[in-house]
């Protein structure tokens, strides 16, 4: 009985010295941005798309509405529709050698010229759709949802101290992305992605 009885309290030791190195406000900061995940609206969605749209818009330069770009664009768009889903889009193009475009939920739909010089119209049309398509299918929510699960996971894990706690900012984010994106998205190959 007196062994049975050490053996616990050595357990209970361990576990408190454990604990003493733990961040617990780190760890329900975690806890409330986990549920922020889970919990995320289409109107939160559209509210954080709008900011991330006025931050990105602020730093790009944006081709000018008498632009060939700018032009361009609207012949495309004009094939494309005005919204998504009943979301009013507005569509600009960012002077950038990047090869990219994207849509947010809020209706902003950004296209880089160096896309533009790569493509045809009709094939900036079919990037745009796809785009557009991850909007109306609400792959920027699963994607929000993701970003911010993924750093409740880094918080988390910063915060427990021991190992955990010793691994850089970069491995604790590969790891939570890992785990989150396991967690939330489909199997590859699944019909819901």
């Amino acid at each position: 009985m007196k062994i049975r009885a050490l053996l616990v309290a050595m357990s209970v030791a361990t576990v408190l010295t454990g604990c003493q190195n733990m961040d617990s406000n780190g760890l329900l900061s975690s806890g409330a941005e986990a549920f922020q995940a889970y919990s995320l609206s289409d109107a939160q969605v559209k509210t954080l798309s709008d900011q991330a749209c006025q931050e990105m818009d602020s730093k790009a330069t944006i081709a000018p509405a008498n632009s060939e770009y700018a032009k361009r664009l609207t012949t495309i768009a004009n094939a494309l529709g005005n919204n998504i889903n009943g979301q009013p889009v507005n569509y600009k193009v960012y002077m950038a050698k990047d090869v990219n475009a994207f849509a947010m939920a809020n209706g902003c739909i950004r296209v880089y010229s160096g896309l533009m010089d790569m493509m045809t119209d009709n094939e900036v049309e079919a990037v745009i759709g796809h785009e557009m398509g991850h909007v109306a299918l609400g792959h920027v929510k699963k994607g929000m949802q993701v970003a911010l699960g993924t750093n409740a996971v880094r918080v988390a894990a910063a915060s427990a101290g021991g190992i955990v706690g010793s691994l850089s900012q970069s491995q604790l984010g590969d790891l939570g992305e890992k785990l989150v994106n396991f967690a939330i998205l489909p199997a590859p190959g699944s019909r819901s992605r």
